[in-house]
């Protein structure tokens, strides 16, 4: 692990926002290079550290500026344009914070905090293969008779534990009924702990190293150990935006995605194109049918960030309330679901889109305008967009909210 000079809070979303953007500039340098290369942004992601801009989520009471999830989700949108691998790397970050929220003071809440104020990034190991559902858990964490705990089991898609202090491990309790999860807080560097991150061979998303971590027989501090109890049923749970939340974020690197195509496109186009001889003019970037189309791929990507900002501005309404409610977490949950769904659908057609109006040049490696299509096509395989679209039928046809599934809505 790296050490970095304690970083700056920053205490107000305005000064979130411009950091984000400068940022931004200094890791997009470099990024078709490491695309082309295969270089993990391990620099970048130092860069984002020493910035601030992982600790604008921890609350006050902590010491935290406790920004809007709203700035929050905009900050990994900016990052997006700039290098979507980055920006994946960093969301389990703001999701893990936001989940330690229900712990209040108790560990290790407080000591996770404290570590990424200092700069420290967390990751996450969730997912794993083989199992029926994406969200059954094989990993385990049993006590001990000291009062210890030991981790055992097998994780993938780990996105998030390169350049990671703490990875937060899904994991469940054995001689549990019925069955309880737990979250598990280990380091890269516990006894045990094996990171197999060069596993990921996606055709996209490449830098995010979402391989293989493997715990076995890790030793656990009981305070870093959290029981979640049974799985709460969906219907009577209680209501809950941490879901819309994630998914809020996932969104924007989505739409950040689409918003680098769109631009990368349009210089393409204005700098190295030519026109069809049969349009009558100097430059490619005068064709009408280009104009149009590009006209039409911006009007979508002007729809995308609208409603992804909408969306997430029905987060932080739902939390400005005494009490989240059914209604406020409804709300919230199905305009991030319908902007998450349609970035499926508009993020990918632009990003495959720019293709058709720039030529066949465009093609060439040594640009690595294929990226944006293989980044936005991977990641918006996360989970399905068909059934957001089932939740927003049922919410428009019967009134049904959407159920209570923590992350996956």
């Amino acid at each position: 692990m790296t050490t970095i000079t304690r970083p700056p809070l920053l205490s107000t979303s305005h000064e979130a926002l411009h950091v984000a953007t400068a940022v931004a500039a200094t890791i997009a340098d470099g990024v078709v290079e490491r695309e082309i290369e295969g270089v993990w942004p391990e620099v970048a992601l130092q860069d984002v550290a020493r910035s601030g801009l992982l600790g604008i989520s921890v609350p006050g009471d902590f010491g935290g500026p406790d920004l809007p999830r709203a700035s929050v989700v905009e900050v990994l949108r900016i990052l997006a344009v700039a290098d979507s691998a980055v920006a994946q790397l960093l969301l389990s970050h703001y999701v893990v914070l936001e989940a330690i929220r229900g712990l209040g003071h108790s560990e290790p809440a407080p000591s996770i905090y404290r570590d990424v104020l200092a700069g420290a990034q967390l990751g996450n190991a969730t997912v794993e293969r083989g199992t029926r559902t994406s969200v059954e858990r094989r990993t385990t964490v049993a006590r001990r008779d000291d009062g210890s705990w030991l981790l055992n089991g097998k994780k993938y898609y780990a996105t998030g534990t390169l350049g990671a202090s703490w990875i937060a491990v899904a994991a469940t309790i054995p001689d549990t009924a019925p069955a309880h999860g737990a979250t598990v807080f280990v380091r890269p560097a516990d006894a045990g702990v094996t990171l197999n991150l060069d596993r990921w061979n996606a055709f996209g998303q490449r830098g995010t190293a979402s391989g293989e971590v493997v715990f076995g027989d890790v030793v656990v501090d009981g305070t870093f150990v959290v029981d979640e109890g049974p799985a709460p049923d969906p219907v009577t749970a209680e209501p809950s935006v941490l879901g819309a939340f994630d998914q809020a974020l996932h969104a924007a690197i989505d739409i950040g995605i689409a918003r680098a195509a769109l631009q990368d496109g349009a210089h393409f186009v204005t700098t190295r194109s030519r026109p069809w001889f049969e349009a009558g003019v100097e430059r490619a970037d005068e064709e009408p049918h280009v104009v149009r189309r590009f006209g039409e791929l911006t009007a979508r990507l002007y729809a995308l960030e609208a409603l992804l900002a909408h969306g997430a501005s029905l987060v932080d309404d739902a939390l400005a309330a005494p009490k989240v409610t059914r209604d406020g977490a409804a709300a919230a949950s199905l305009n991030v679901a319908a902007a998450k769904a349609l970035a499926q659908e508009f993020a990918v057609e632009i990003a495959s889109g720019i293709f058709e109006l720039a030529g066949a040049s465009a093609t060439d490696r040594a640009f690595a305008l294929d990226r944006h299509w293989r980044n936005v096509r991977v990641h918006s395989l996360h989970d399905p967009a068909r059934w957001k679209y089932v939740h927003l039928g049922n919410h428009t046809l019967r009134g049904t909210v959407p159920p209570r599934l923590g992350v996956l809505l």
